[in-house]
């Protein structure tokens, strides 16, 4: 199916999904929040698909919620202004947390609002050293969502994200990096061939005990230390059923280059 707001290629089993309103600077309506679920369902679905990478065309990376449509929204009494972080944001953010594959999130430039927590939302954040994120909320009386109050804190600490989260001011890229939100950060000439090497190496690694790893992570927020290394025993042992197991230890034993195939 054509997309209208997003583009997406598959290459050598890296998806990339690039938003594409770069004349709205990337900002989420609800047709492109739809795009972006359906590309990640695809994303889901697909065996040949091993690893995601999301970024943006144009000037800036995604300024967050389209605010004519939400005024729209909020304008109608019969509709609230939840039904937009409902039906856009919150489908997403779930779907990059539990897709277990690998996701690569190329911050081409602004991440505001939605836009920079759906960035923080990915496994591994790479950005333009020129890009900034913004927790814009407070400017017009919002809080953060997309998962922003579960995951920024989580990276960067209650302090300073709440901060960040009141005050709303910019963090440069490499502020960004220092402070733990984010991987790295890279001239704007090369930060997406940077970021397209990442994904095709994690495409060809054993994608399905990332995915597991994934898992781990996302379990270990909320599970005491027991639950936590019984859900590990757990996770171990269906990695240790995977042909990507066998493969591993195989290619170990006899010297060569593994030859992973995500199962």
């Amino acid at each position: 199916m054509p997309f209208t707001f997003i583009e997406t290629e598959l290459s050598e089993g890296l998806f990339t999904i690039r938003l594409n309103r770069p004349d709205k600077l990337n900002s989420f309506n609800i047709k492109m929040g739809g795009e972006v679920q359906e590309a990640l369902r695809k994303a889901k679905d697909d065996d040949e698909i091993r690893c995601v990478l999301l970024t943006g065309n144009g000037r800036a990376f995604c300024a967050g919620q389209d605010l004519a449509e939400a005024m729209a929204v909020s304008d109608d009494p019969d509709r609230e202004l939840s039904e937009i972080v409902e039906r856009t944001y919150n489908p997403i953010i779930m779907s990059l947390r539990t897709l277990e594959k690998p996701v690569i999130c190329a911050v081409n430039g602004t991440a505001a609002g939605a836009g920079a927590n759906i960035a923080l939302a990915c496994d591994i954040v790479v950005a333009n050293q020129e890009a900034k994120f913004i927790q814009s909320f407070s400017a017009i009386g919002l809080i953060p969502d997309s998962g922003g109050t579960y995951i920024l804190p989580r990276l960067i600490g209650y302090a300073k994200a709440t901060a960040l989260a009141f005050l709303g001011e910019p963090v440069m890229a490499d502020e960004a990096v220092d402070m733990g939100m984010i991987w790295k950060a890279y001239p704007k000439e090369i930060y997406f061939e940077e970021a397209v090497t990442i994904g095709k190496k994690l495409a060809k690694m054993p994608t399905r005990g990332l995915g597991l790893t994934k898992k781990g992570f996302n379990e270990g927020f909320s599970n005491s230390l027991e639950k936590q290394m019984m859900l590990e025993s757990k996770l171990q042992k269906e990695a240790g059923s995977t042909a990507d197991y066998t493969e591993g230890v195989q290619a170990f034993l006899e010297k060569r280059k593994p030859e992973f195939t995500g199962k």
